[in-house]
């Protein structure tokens, strides 16, 4: 299928859309690009949703996450293209648990929900976000192992995981991580199965071998 240029203008309330495309043909093929458009938004809105029910929000911070209302409106998230690009729920007290469905958001550039009171593991699905640069979840009560599909993320510049209860060993997979510039892990109960490079902050110990 071609790449046809265009936008889609929604009127919010209205569900109105004009659709302006450079395709030759114009009628027949327009209806097809807005279906595709609106597929993109209505997948990432799902996985919002799921995200929503799974967190306990004791200040209402979610409030105009509205199942009936386009994401790109919601309080703490950023789109560009009809895509969600960036969650920023840090400091907002919340509780619950992260959910798999995250790893759908396929350009999501920035995850973070630092300094709030989440539980549970991290999702391994986390590592199918290709387009991810920040993961922040830091100052929070997650629990389990690091994920080693995390070491999927080459596109990943800062992952703050540090001030958790995660355990285990941490993959080499995360220490090879290609744009990574700075992480924070600490102050957590891991060890290593490589020496860490400069840009793991904090002091680290090497699993023992068996």
């Amino acid at each position: 299928m071609s790449v046809r240029r265009g936008i889609i203008e929604v009127v919010d309330g209205l569900g109105v859309e004009q659709v302006r495309s450079d395709h030759p043909s114009g009628l027949g093929k327009r209806g097809d690009w807005a279906r595709i458009h609106r597929q993109d938004i209505e997948s990432d809105k799902q996985a919002l949703v799921v995200l929503k029910n799974s967190l306990i929000d004791p200040d209402n911070v979610l409030f105009n996450w509205d199942a009936n209302r386009d994401p790109c409106t919601w309080n703490n998230i950023h789109c560009q293209n009809n895509k969600v690009t960036s969650v920023l729920l840090s400091r907002n007290n919340l509780g619950g648990n992260l959910v798999p469905e995250l790893g759908t958001l396929s350009a999501l550039q920035d995850l973070s929900l630092i300094n709030n009171t989440i539980e549970g593991t991290i999702p391994a699905e986390f590592g199918n976000l290709e387009n991810l640069q920040i993961l922040g979840l830091s100052d929070n009560l997650l629990s389990g192992e690091i994920p080693p599909s995390l070491g999927n993320l080459k596109s990943l510049n800062l992952l703050f995981l540090d001030h958790n209860k995660l355990t285990g060993k941490v993959a080499p997979e995360i220490g090879n991580l290609s744009s990574l510039t700075w992480a924070d892990l600490s102050a957590n109960s891991l060890c290593w199965n490589f020496w860490p490079t400069l840009k793991f902050v904090g002091n680290y110990t090497l699993c023992q071998k068996k």
